[in-house]
């Protein structure tokens, strides 16, 4: 393996795909790519279970990827899984096995997160220009996007792909007028509560992105000779398909064996969304999800830090008293510094705490008494773009147990940190909290913060400045009081 090879994987609904890129100067340049079309979210049935087949087929393409990456370190891999592992009920049990097959952490991404990683392919791989509309029917969720530049305006995920709907309005292989109209209705139906947002902001070009509509794309190129979907050729392919009556006897130019089964779902939801949003024509992209993966997770340019925006953004939304969460987050890191390699916590650790430190009071914007739980339900169920739904989980745990009694059941279960090393995180940032009990801009002494045997810690502390500060004191017993409660052992040391 070249040493600056990079991969990126999208666990999708339909098909498994990896890409490798390799640095060339400044710029990502793509060396191979492989494709499993795995049908994942037809093992999902209608009480979310992925069946065991599906999850075969899953983790029988994950041992070729993980063949592939073999050398890889983690460092140099991102994997996302999408909308039917966001669905499943029982997605623990595959992600388990597929962490052991393929190696590498997976991260399960929202629908809205998903949309802008899927623009960002977009931006990277075509010459943008003015405001864009960035559309993706996938097997099991529809992303719409309008972005300008490599900054997204707008962002959506639907649920409806031609894998559910297949299911839904296809699964017997006919194909009549009215199941046409049923599908399209439904994907009308499900845009509505945001269409009204998407016209009022437009936009000048619209792209599709996928594998059902880069097929689309060749049917219809193979209608009009034109390289571009338009409406009138979209109604001639539908006409052909009910003329066909029959998945099995259908036979057009452009639609290979492999994609048929799911053309009259993708075809559907299409022409639902060409008639709702008032399309007259769709250019296609090649980039997609996997590139904005590849791009955000490695792309040596930042042309800004999503997650530091996000973070920024919430606080003023919910007018965050920066002063104090500032005071917080730098004691939160000058804590976390001289443990970092005893607790073996890394840099995203770091970050997570530093995000929980300067938001853990978001919730004050309801009411004081409840603080903590208010803070981690707004972590817990925002949008948060940048951040994975297990980042979410990890934030929204660190600031609900940011004070009070330690309710350790509460915790809901996390996929990848151990619950050992959140728990060393809440610790420390218990601590930082509780050192900024005054709110005000005094500088705290030189603080020694040791770690002593099974996780005790010594935190010590200038005894004329303990005499000084009755409060603050009170405080730190409180708290160690709290961590005794539960098994961990605080000193409070004056020297």
């Amino acid at each position: 393996m070249e040493e600056h090879d990079v991969a990126t994987i999208d666990l999708g609904s339909n098909s498994f795909h990896m890409v490798i890129a390799r640095y060339q100067g400044n710029h990502l340049r793509i060396v191979d790519r492989i494709k499993q079309r795995v049908r994942l979210a037809e093992g999902l049935n209608e009480q979310q279970q992925l069946d065991q087949d599906a999850m075969a087929r899953g983790l029988s393409c994950l041992a070729l990827f993980a063949e592939r990456l073999r050398g890889f370190p983690a460092s140099r891999v991102r994997v996302a899984a999408t909308f039917t592992l966001r669905e499943a009920a029982n997605a623990d049990d595959f992600l388990i096995q597929a962490r052991q097959r393929l190696g590498f952490p997976i991260d399960i991404i929202s629908g809205n997160e998903e949309a802008r990683l899927i623009y960002q392919g977009v931006a990277h791989t075509q010459d943008i220009r003015g405001r864009v509309l960035v559309i993706d029917i996938g097997g099991g969720s529809t992303e719409l996007v309008i972005g300008q530049g490599f900054d997204c305006k707008l962002v959506s995920s639907h649920s409806m792909g031609s894998v559910s709907f297949t299911q839904r309005y296809f699964a017997d292989g006919n194909l009549s007028e009215r199941q046409f109209q049923q599908a399209a209705d439904a994907a009308q139906y499900l845009l509505a509560p945001k269409l009204g947002a998407y016209l009022d902001l437009g936009w000048e070009r619209v792209l599709g992105c996928s594998g059902t509509i880069k097929t689309l794309l060749e049917m219809c190129s193979a209608v009009t000779g034109e390289s571009c979907i338009d409406l009138p050729a979209l109604l001639h392919i539908r006409t052909q398909l009910i003329n066909a009556g029959h998945i099995d006897r259908v036979s057009i130019s452009g639609l290979g064996e492999d994609r048929k089964p799911l053309i009259a779902a993708g075809l559907s939801i299409l022409l639902g969304l060409f008639q709702c949003l008032n399309l007259a024509r769709m250019d296609f992209s090649d980039g997609a999800l996997r590139e904005g993966l590849l791009y955000s997770a490695f792309g040596r340019f930042e042309h800004h830090s999503v997650q530091t925006h996000t973070l920024q953004a919430l606080s003023r939304q919910y007018a965050v008293d920066t002063r104090q969460a500032e005071r917080v987050h730098d004691t939160a890191l000058a804590l976390f510094e001289p443990l970092r390699d005893s607790w073996q916590l890394d840099g995203e650790a770091a970050d997570l705490l530093a995000g929980a430190a300067r938001l853990h009071e978001v919730g004050l914007h309801i009411n004081f008494t409840g603080i903590h739980r208010h803070s981690a339900y707004i972590l817990r169920h925002s949008d948060l773009p940048g951040f994975t739904l297990e980042q979410q989980k990890i934030l929204a745990a660190l600031v609900r147990f940011h004070r009070k009694a330690l309710k350790l059941s509460e915790l809901e279960p996390l996929d990848t940190l151990p619950e050992i090393q959140l728990w060393r995180l809440v610790r420390l940032l218990r601590l930082a909290v509780a050192l900024h009990r005054h709110r005000q801009n005094h500088a705290l002494p030189p603080l020694v913060l040791e770690l002593g045997g099974q996780d005790a810690l010594r935190l010590r502390l200038p005894a004329d400045w303990c005499e000084h500060n009755p409060l603050l004191m009170t405080t730190l017993q409180r708290e160690q009081d709290y961590q005794a409660k539960i098994g961990w052992k605080l000193e409070l040391i004056k020297v």
